[in-house]
């Protein structure tokens, strides 16, 4: 509190409500190098986005009000340079700065997602686990976390560190000896890497380590371990998470269905997404090498990957190198556990047709369709305001074009007539 009292003249002003967030001006350039660490907004007072984030973005800062991070917000249209500095280019962006470095959060715009996110980048990449207590709270909250045990010393230590440190926005990562985490681990030998997730460890292995191999092949195998399974088995794809389950480079199997506003999906649907997890579970061992599980529910997202409208509920696969997306011939009621394994086995031996892609003409189409939905939605939201916006415009370029064509045809009638005028005398 001694630190926003100290700043407050130079950098912000507190709204007129009780908020946690703090209002930043320019002069927060001069002083962020020596203020700590910040959670900040970048928004525009148009922005429709940012008005609806606005709400959620004052949770989080009393969730963290009791932390070492400071929450604040930039209106970018006053503060320009703020934007410039920090290389912001759409709105909201929610950074997390600390000194000259800056993160730019890609996740969903929940509270607990950016909470999450906050308290990730407040911490270093490795935290330690000093009591079996804190290791044991954390496997009973099912929250997804990697594990190292061991002596911080060697190739896996080091291959570690430098994937935490990357991968530091994204997941949590922890280290324990190995008295505090004994009781909790099912390695068999030690140092030992492992992933905690739906109540179960996954752990680490690979030749390589026990071959000494170089540590740049050793750095590649941990590290794309480590971005593999810093998703769920079966996860739910938004737009928020999308970009960075694609980096698994995996085939993406999704689950298409449709929430609504309280995030709850219809009865028929849910038996849909629950049969494909329960598949998705029971096979891991076989599928999860190639293939990333999860589910959507907005219609809209897979939409735009398919270009064309899907049925719900249905299952749409997405190739993460080449976008091309596969869909099974079955009805979704006939996708039995058979069914899919032929499904999957078809995509991955490249016999299954695909479709899109990455070519010219499929992105082009793609920016039709994505513009057309967008008109679309907008036109059955507001159909007044839609008007307005799209048809002022137009009738006023039709009023110009006319202008200009009538001009042209009423100077060539006035040089029809002075021609004739002097034929006649």
């Amino acid at each position: 509190m001694v630190l926003v009292l100290f700043f407050l003249p130079l950098a912000f002003v507190l709204s007129a409500e009780a908020s946690r967030v703090l209002e930043l001006s320019d002069k927060f350039l001069e002083i962020r190098k020596d203020s700590g660490h910040w959670l900040v907004m970048f928004y525009a007072p148009w922005c429709g986005h940012c008005k609806r984030l606005e709400p959620v973005y004052a949770h989080v800062a009393q969730a963290l009000y009791r932390t070492s991070i400071n929450v604040g917000k930039v209106d970018c249209t006053r503060f320009s340079s703020l934007a410039t500095e920090f290389s912001v280019r759409s709105f909201p962006t929610i950074k997390y700065i600390r000194d000259t470095e800056h993160q730019t959060f890609t996740g969903d715009r929940t509270k607990e997602e950016i909470v999450s996110f906050a308290l990730r980048m407040a911490g270093p990449p490795i935290q330690d686990i000093k009591q079996s207590e804190k290791l044991q709270s954390l496997i009973m909250s099912n929250q997804l976390f990697f594990l190292y045990i061991g002596e911080k010393e060697g190739s896996l230590w080091d291959s570690y560190y430098y994937g935490a440190s990357k991968l530091q926005p994204y997941s949590f990562f922890y280290a324990a000896n190995v008295g505090v985490a004994k009781l909790y681990s099912n390695a068999s030998q030690l140092p030992s890497l492992s992933v905690y997730k739906e109540g179960k460890q996954y752990t680490y292995i690979d030749t390589i380590i026990e071959s000494q191999a170089d540590f740049a092949t050793i750095n590649e195998s941990v590290y794309k371990w480590l971005n593999e399974e810093r998703f769920e088995t079966f996860q739910k794809v938004t737009r928020g998470n999308i970009n960075q389950i694609l980096q698994t480079k995996k085939y993406i199997v999704m689950a298409v269905v449709e929430e609504n506003k309280l995030f709850q999906i219809s009865k028929e649907m849910e038996e849909f997404r629950d049969r494909i997890k329960a598949i998705t579970l029971k096979k891991r061992d076989k599928y999860h090498k190639h293939f990333q599980f999860g589910w959507i529910g907005s219609p809209e997202l897979a939409n735009s990957i398919a270009m064309s409208v899907l049925p719900l509920p249905y299952l749409l696969v997405l190739n993460s190198t080449t976008n091309h997306h596969y869909i099974p011939e079955d009805e979704p009621s006939q996708l039995t556990e058979e069914a899919i394994d032929l499904f999957l086995e078809q995509i991955f031996n490249q016999s299954a047709p695909a479709y899109g892609g990455n070519s010219l003409p499929v992105n082009l189409y793609r920016t039709y369709f994505e513009a057309r939905t967008t008109l679309g939605e907008m036109w059955w939201g507001n159909p007044v305001l839609t008007t307005l916006l799209f048809g002022l415009p137009l009738g006023f370029l039709s009023l110009i074009i006319y202008s200009v064509c009538c001009a042209d045809i009423m100077d060539a009638e006035e040089e029809e007539e002075q021609l004739l005028h002097k034929k006649e005398e």
